[in-house]
């Protein structure tokens, strides 16, 4: 039975026992406190513990689950995957454990022309806690099950919880007998007796208690929960290689195409045991978990899901190298894994083309990566004392060059290192400490929070006018001076005042803040140089106090800069028109990924796998300043946010938003954005945007910076005059430019071409003098040859294969050719089959002429490149080489 087919009976059989059949919600999680949707019953938490209540009595699904928990054993166990699919029903105060019970068994063992799964119900065993009663008698008595098949558990065995006090509750583990061949059998209480031959396909959990506080399973049963619950979770891997009879879940219909791809790719036969079978099934595995992850909008980055994404993608294409294979191989994988799974999504057919090409540049990326990391890595394996790479190098691997630290450890693993895994997350948290200092030391100008805290508490939230008003007055309700509160400030110095209400803008949203002054009713005069939220609702106004004083209570006038104000306000309704065009011309996918509003200029950042090409940010442009000319409205409206979404208001991805938000239109439903931010009236203030360009910030992440308003139209003056000059240099019209630039450009290829030419000519005119000059050391004969500065270490190798051509491969010869490339030397060793039979091997070589050089590398047996820092040395290295030989 396929496991597509499989799924839709699971739904089909809910649906006719009157459950309402929810479809999956995203991989991303719903609930911020987790990365992923780690389980089916994700969805359906708040109904479980009861903050909110249920729209259905009873609910079924099949949800898309990832976890990477226990990513180790993936490939060496029967059942660990880290995408998996999680077949689920629920109730909300209807059914309970006979009614879970029934469903559970009718399900499992009715017949397969009926609509169930056939299983065979001798063949059932159940764990559950050894005081629910309730269960045995249903599971004895209603169904008939032979009671040495049901084992009783104590209740840190069998028992479900939150982690904290409320809804808890035992479960029953439905197992099914796989037979002899996977396993002994079960005697004495036990359904794990070794091996693989009970395997758990269905956890019924029966949300019944209130719990109190505790660590782990030792809390008090506090009562019954007034309403109880049902949360079931059957794995529908599980169930499939069960119903497929096959020996894992990586054999599944839907799981092995991958693995066969790769066979394939790899000329390598799967089955055989051993290390090339597990990670023939990490590969199958990690292919389909981060197409999954791509098609739910996940993109590969550094941190949090996107460095789950990229450490999957990364683990994949390793693993088929460790296979033997360098080549290019995603693609081929990646659409193997969407045709097994297309079936049960259908949106994979659909969103493919953004899932390849968000894989392809990862893998790109990550081919890059592999070639430099990998000579960085192999020079700190070669400093490693006592077999341990310091933290330090594995830090310089993942800061500098890239390198995961999770492929570091795989990789000293195979090397017989240990890694300083504690230093590393030492120098990493270092890392992350300073960024967030940095971060909120811009918040809240190095002063302790608790202080913010305190005057929120006494003089609560600033009243924010600014939407509407451009000077008000205002109350002084709090004044910090060196980051302590302070009853009074004389001229001159810097201060931080906090109002009981404002015209400024507080940094937020991408939009920077407002500046103005502060006229105090006493004759003090305030320069206000940013404003700050560091609590939200609470602004503080980084000042410069240059007259009088400014004492707590005062009057105050708050006056903003409205000029800079407008041409903030310009750039800001300049992003969100960008935000649309985009939109436009390249799908809905391109969504946000951060902005800055500034003074006549905005910056974008949007989600993208690739460049846009020149015409199309051409068209983007023009379309902004079409839709300028336009004179569109600009109106702000709060709405509840349910009605926002509703009405198809943007909301920036991963932004927190109240209940209540505000909805920023452009032109009605030309463009609605959730925005806190200032705009103009009409779209006819902006005047003109003037695109400078785009360019990669990041994996999948695209900026577009643009002029705003007069700076747009300087910027046009100026590149006009730029043109001039130009075309009065090259002797032609500004119209002829493109064809002569064309004609130069041409012309200089040619030259370059002629140039590597004649380099290549005079390296090879070199290799007949080599050939005819060997010296005999020990029993082998020397081919060496000290090139000197040369274009690239390719030069290097590509003279040393020419000189081993020309070699009678029977006899016992080493070629040693080194070159200087950008003041650094590189050596490369070859080795003919004969002096390979004399036990020579140009990677040990390499290794110890490279250490001459101060640096490291290595290779094969017939060919091994190294290189290092110092090129005085060469001739010693040369040297070092002799010794080994003789």
């Amino acid at each position: 039975m396929r496991t597509a087919e499989i799924r839709q009976r699971w739904l089909d059989y809910f649906e006719k026992n009157d459950h309402h059949i929810a479809p999956s919600v995203p991989l991303v999680s719903p609930d911020p406190s987790i990365l992923f949707t780690i389980a089916g019953m994700v969805p359906f938490i708040p109904y479980i513990v009861g903050t909110e209540d249920a729209p259905w009595p009873r609910v079924a699904s099949v949800q898309k689950c990832i976890r990477t928990n226990d990513i180790e054993n993936v490939g060496k166990t029967t059942r660990h995957g880290t995408f998996f699919q999680m077949c689920g029903n629920f109730s909300f105060g209807d059914y309970f454990k006979e009614g879970a019970i029934d469903l559970a068994w009718g399900l499992l063992t009715s017949p397969v022309c009926e609509g169930g799964y056939g299983l065979d119900g001798d063949r059932i065993w159940v764990t559950i806690w050894e005081h629910d009663d309730a269960s045995y008698d249903t599971w004895t008595k209603r169904i008939g099950l032979d009671p040495k098949h049901i084992v009783k558990l104590k209740r840190d065995e069998i028992f479900w919880d939150t982690g904290q006090p409320g809804p808890a509750g035992p479960c029953a583990e439905i197992h099914y007998d796989r037979g002899p061949e996977y396993g002994p059998e079960a005697v004495g209480g036990t359904v794990d007796p070794g091996g693989d031959r009970y395997l758990e396909i269905w956890n019924l959990v029966f949300d019944q208690y209130m719990r109190g506080p505790g660590q782990g399973k030792d809390y008090e049963l506090l009562g019954d929960l007034d309403q109880t619950a049902i949360d079931t979770g059957a794995g529908l891997e599980r169930i499939a290689f069960l119903l497929q009879d096959k020996p894992n879940m990586y054999e599944t219909d839907q799981v092995l195409p991958v693995i066969t791809a790769t066979e394939e790719i790899t000329g390598k036969a799967y089955g055989k045991g051993g290390h090339d079978d597990v990670l023939m099934r990490v590969i199958a595995d990690h292919i389909r978990s981060s197409m999954m992850l791509i098609g739910d909008g996940v993109r590969p980055g550094n941190d949090g899901r996107g460095y789950v994404l990229r450490r999957l993608l990364r683990r994949s294409v390793r693993s088929v190298r460790l296979l033997g294979v360098d080549d290019v191989v995603v693609p081929t994988l990646i659409t193997a894994s969407k045709d097994a799974m297309k079936e049960s999504y259908p949106e994979l057919e659909s969103g493919f083309g953004q899932i390849l090409q968000v894989a392809s540049e990862e893998e790109e990326a990550f081919r890059r990566t592999l070639t430099a990391g990998t000579q960085i890595f192999d020079l700190a394996v070669g400093r490693a004392k006592n077999k341990t790479l310091s933290g330090s190098d594995a830090f310089t691997l993942h800061d500098t060059y890239g390198f995961p630290i999770d492929l570091t450890l795989e990789m000293a693993e195979e090397k017989g290192i240990k890694v300083d895994e504690k230093g590393f997350r030492t120098l990493m948290q270092e890392q992350r400490d300073r960024a967030r200092a940095d971060a909120q030391a811009k918040k809240t100008g190095h002063v302790d929070a608790h202080v913010y805290h305190e005057i929120q508490g006494q003089s609560g939230l600033t009243r924010f006018l600014g939407y509407t008003e451009a000077s008000v007055q205002a109350k002084v309700v709090a004044l910090l001076k060196d980051g302590q509160s302070v009853p009074v400030v004389t001229e001159p110095g810097e201060v931080d005042v906090i109002l009981d209400q404002t015209p400024f803008y507080a940094e937020m949203g991408g939009q920077l803040a407002d500046h103005g002054t502060i006229q105090v009713a006493g004759g003090g005069f305030l320069e206000v140089q940013d404003v700050q939220a560091p609590l939200k609702g609470l602004h503080v106004h980084r000042s410069y106090l240059s007259e009088g004083t400014i004492a707590l209570d005062d009057q105050v006038v708050a006056s903003i800069d409205t000029q800079r104000r407008i041409d903030i306000a310009r750039s800001h309704t300049s992003t969100h028109m960008v935000h649309k065009a985009l939109h436009e011309f390249l799908g809905e996918q391109a969504t946000q990924a951060g902005s800055e509003n500034s003074p006549s200029r905005m910056r974008f950042d949007f989600r993208h796998g690739s460049a846009v090409p020149a015409e199309v940010l051409s068209d983007i442009e023009a379309r902004v300043n079409d839709r300028l000319q336009d004179n569109l409205e600009v109106t702000d409206e709060i709405m509840d946010i349910d009605d926002a979404r509703k009405a198809g208001a943007m909301a920036l991805f991963g932004e927190k938003y109240g209940k209540e938000v505000r909805v920023v239109s452009v032109g009605g439903d030309w463009s609605k954005e959730l925005c806190a931010g200032t705009h103009v009236h009409e779209t006819g203030q902006i005047g003109l945007v003037s695109v400078l360009g785009e360019a990669s910030i990041g994996s999948g992440v695209r900026r577009i910076d643009a002029l705003v308003g007069d700076r747009a139209y300087e910027q046009g003056a100026k590149e006009r005059a730029l043109v001039s000059q130009i075309s009065s240099m090259m002797g032609v019209r500004a119209d002829e430019l493109p064809d002569r630039i064309d004609s130069m450009l041409g012309r200089l290829k040619t030259a370059e071409k002629l140039i590597g030419t004649m380099r290549r000519e005079r390296l090879a005119g070199g290799v007949d003098a080599v050939v005819k000059t060997p010296r005999h050391v020990g029993d082998a004969d020397l081919y060496v040859s000290a090139l000197g500065e040369v274009d690239s270490a390719d030069d290097v190798r590509t003279f040393a294969n020419d000189v081993r051509g020309r070699l009678d491969d029977h006899s016992n010869s080493v070629v040693v050719i080194t070159g200087v490339v950008n003041g650094r030397p590189s050596i490369v060793v070859t080795t003919t089959e004969g002096g390979r039979e004399h036990g020579i091997r140009a990677g040990r070589l390499v290794s110890v002429a490279a250490k001459v050089l101060g640096g490291g590398g290595g290779g094969r047996d017939d060919i091994a490149q190294g290189g290092g820092t110092d090129a005085s040395k060469i001739d010693a290295a040369q040297a070092a080489i002799e010794s080994q030989l003789g």
